[in-house]
């Protein structure tokens, strides 16, 4: 393992393969209205579907990442693209509600492949290009959420939301395909038993404060993210009687953002850490100043989708470079441990943006993402002497 060097075919390879899995967790938010026509539910009721597939993901960090350091990443990573086929299929041909809901965790559950392309990519680069890896990964991971919305949501408004899980299990089978001439076998470390790999991660837990920030920073991050992707939807078509083909359009704007993944990347080789997330904090709640004022103004959505990609991406690479410096034998666990906060992080985002729309519509939307963001900013002035 340790004779490996990470090539940048090798790198873009992981890159492409992150953003185009991660996307699965990503298509149905265009999606919503359609399928709540669909299967005549309401708004709220729908929402359980990104939530659900977002729970999914967290649970598929928990018990499936750790699985890195014990057995051959190779081999993994094939296993769970069947996984994550029939699961798309289910969703695909679901006849009701419930059905697309359990398919959408388990379409989640599966989709976690990203999350092992990460810490491989840390520890196959050079150390001092440790950043610059992690960032051109997660610049593929970030395309692939926004880019999702952009095509789901023409794919949706042409050709029907089930037309997209289609697409999407086939595009999980060519990849599958590339991954088995690409990848390498990459052996672990861990010898124990898989109760022994599980128990491991709350001894790391205990042990790394500045993994336990980063999760909590994360966590409440993608919250606010994810309370204004869940709801965009919803107030393209109330406010501005717009499709879901539009909706997805916001996502091609927030590749911009997400392009500073890289950038990120390369300044938390060079720069203060602790001084990259204030700023990149910063940044957000600019972003979320300029949504509460912008419920009738399309530009001022643009500005502030660039702006919260821009520091949503910044604070998430600075987090994992700070992480992935501690126990190098453990990585997959130290990244499960900071990921299942992103994404319980995002699961209350969902399910709270749903309640905050339902109630107080957008103003309350954008109320709750800067409180979320507010709430970063405390925390990590608070604690960052200790971590970092």
């Amino acid at each position: 393992m340790a004779e490996q060097k990470l090539s940048n075919s090798l790198l873009y390879v992981m890159a492409v393969g992150a953003g185009l899995v991660v996307a699965n967790n990503y298509y149905n938010q265009p999606l919503l209205n359609l399928m709540a026509k669909s299967f005549q539910v309401s708004e709220a009721a729908v929402s359980n579907i990104p939530l659900f597939t977002q729970l999914g993901y967290a649970f598929g960090l928990l018990f499936i990442i750790p699985l890195g350091d014990k057995f051959n990443r190779k081999k993994l990573f094939l296993f769970d693209f069947i996984a994550i086929i029939s699961s798309l299929l289910i969703a695909a041909i679901s006849p009701s509600l419930l059905v697309l809901t359990i398919a959408s965790f388990c379409i989640g559950f599966s989709s976690v492949v990203p999350q092992l392309f990460v810490p491989m990519a840390a520890q196959l680069a050079n150390p001092k290009d440790k950043g610059r890896a992690i960032g051109i990964v997660m610049s593929g991971l970030l395309i692939g959420i926004l880019g999702s919305r952009s095509i789901s949501g023409y794919v949706g408004e042409y050709l029907g939301w089930r037309s997209m899980y289609f697409i999407a299990s086939g595009i999980m089978l060519l990849y599958a395909l590339v991954l088995v001439f690409k990848l390498p076998s990459l052996t672990s470390d861990f010898k124990g038993s898989y109760v022994k790999l599980m128990q491991s991660l709350w001894k790391y837990f205990k042990a790394e404060p500045s993994v336990r920030l980063a999760a909590l920073r994360g966590g409440l991050g993608f919250a606010g993210f994810s309370a204004f992707w869940t709801t965009l939807v919803f107030l393209m078509e109330d406010n501005f009687n717009y499709g879901s083909g539009i909706a997805g359009m916001f996502g091609v704007l927030g590749i911009g953002g997400a392009l500073a993944a890289t950038w990120a990347g390369k300044l938390s080789d060079k720069m203060n850490k602790n001084r990259l997330i204030t700023i990149a904090t910063l940044v957000m709640v600019l972003a979320w100043g300029v949504f509460e004022f912008s419920g009738n103004s399309i530009i001022g959505l643009v500005i502030g989708v660039i702006f919260i990609d821009m520091g949503l991406q910044s604070l998430h690479i600075t987090n994992q470079n700070i992480i992935f410096s501690k126990n190098p034998e453990a990585r997959n666990r130290i990244n499960t441990i900071y990921m299942v906060g992103y994404f319980i992080g995002g699961a209350l985002g969902t399910t709270t943006g749903a309640y905050a729309w339902q109630w107080f519509k957008w103003s309350g939307v954008a109320s709750l993402g800067l409180i979320y963001t507010i709430l970063i900013l405390l925390v990590h002035l608070i604690f960052k002497q200790k971590t970092v």
